[in-house]
This record gives C-alpha cells, structure tokens and sequence, in this order.
C-alpha cells in the first residue's frame, strides 16, 4: 500500500514496469517531458533530466540526450552517471553483455553491437539488429534475417522473413509477408524443428510457445510443446 501512495502522488505522465530494481518515467509532454528512474518506493533514483530513457538490463539503461531528429544515445549507470558517452543515432538494452547501437539515420543506418566500455565489437553492418539472446542475435541483411555469433560471424544464413529471439533452444522465424506467411520454428543449426505452419507465434517460455491459427477474425491462440 506504501508503494502504490508514494507513486500515485508522483503524478508521472508516463511510466514503465520495473527492470533491474528501477522503472523509468517521464515528467512532461511528449515532446519536451524528461526522463528519470524510480525505486520501488516510488522515490526518484535519478532525477528526470533525460530526453528519452530505455529501462535498465545488464545494469545499464540507454538515454538520450537532444531531440528526437538529432538526439545521440548513451548509456548511464544505477548512479546516474553517464558510462558510455552519447554518440549513437539509435539503441537497445545491453543483453549478454553487448548493446545493440546504429550509426545513421533511420533509412540508411547500420547496426552493430558495442561491449560495456562502449567499444565496439561488431561493426555496424547490419539494416536491423536485436539483442543477443542465448549467443546469438537476429540481424538483417538486405530484407532477410539471420543469426549471427558474438564474433559477428553469420551462423544461420539470412533467409527468413522475420524471426525472433532464440528462447528454450528455438527462435520462431516468419516464411512469407507479415499477414499471409506462415511461423515454425527452427534450432541452433538453423534447421527446422516445427514446420511453418502457424499465423502468429511467440517465443518458447518454459517448454511452451504461444500460436496462433486463423485470421485476424476467426483466429485462435493456443500453446504448443517443443
């Protein structure tokens, strides 16, 4: 009851749920509000002075500092302190030890990977980049996604039309366009464990993954096993 009073009194115009011990909110309209982090007291950790915040994984949170057009990215600490100097057009939350960074503009950027002292390891290269997860991480070359190593080396060829995360082992993977392809899921190997078969699909979350069949009008979800 404590927590939800001090929050509430807060007033904060934007919130996100806990990560790391803090959640990051935002005081302010859209356009100028700032962001700061909160303890779950609800007392602020991190004062609001950031023009946007990612939450806190691997011990560190992405902010920006300037505008959305012209704005670099960073990296602070649970102190606040900044550890990684703003210098990327775009990030994602560290995960297994590396950050997802791009250098260049939405339309011709590159994404590449940087380490906790915010040197990079893997140079961008890549037209879309998510976060390591189990070793590898999903990139895109050209408009197919692979997977690649923490080496950089491609370890499953780009071929798939979207895919996710591996989790449990597998990674859901996308044949075909957004609305009419089909979702399977393949290994470590890059082959095929269950066939495309499915509309929709989630990641595996303790031996079960999320499915759905049908359209968006008679669909149903259902789990499935590995």
């Amino acid at each position: 009851m404590f927590i939800t009073r001090a929050i509430q009194n807060h007033h904060f115009d934007v919130a996100w749920q806990f990560s790391d011990g803090l959640a990051r909110v935002s005081i302010g309209d859209y356009s100028t509000g700032k962001w700061g982090f909160i303890d779950k007291t609800g007392t602020y950790v991190i004062n609001p002075q950031f023009d946007d915040a990612d939450s806190f994984s691997d011990g560190l949170a992405a902010v920006r500092i300037g505008d959305r057009e012209t704005g670099k990215w960073g990296f602070i600490d649970k102190t606040g302190s900044v550890v990684i100097n703003p210098q990327f057009d775009d990030t994602d939350s560290f995960s297994e030890g590396l950050a997802v960074v791009r250098i260049g503009d939405d339309e011709t950027g590159k994404w590449g990977f940087i380490d906790k002292t915010g040197s990079v390891v893997i140079n961008p290269q890549f037209d879309d980049a998510y976060p390591f997860s189990e070793g590898l991480a999903s990139v895109e070359i050209g408009d197919e996604w692979g997977f690649i190593d923490k080496t950089g080396s491609v370890v499953i060829n780009p071929q798939f039309d979207l895919n996710l995360p591996f989790s449990d082992g597998l990674a859901a993977v996308l044949i075909g366009d957004i609305r009419t392809g089909k979702w399977g899921f393949i290994d470590k190997t890059g082959s095929f464990v269950i066939n495309p078969q499915f509309d929709s699909a989630l990641a595996f979350s303790d031996g079960l993954a999320l499915v759905r069949i049908g359209d968006d009008t008679t669909d149903k979800w259902g789990f499935i096993a590995r």
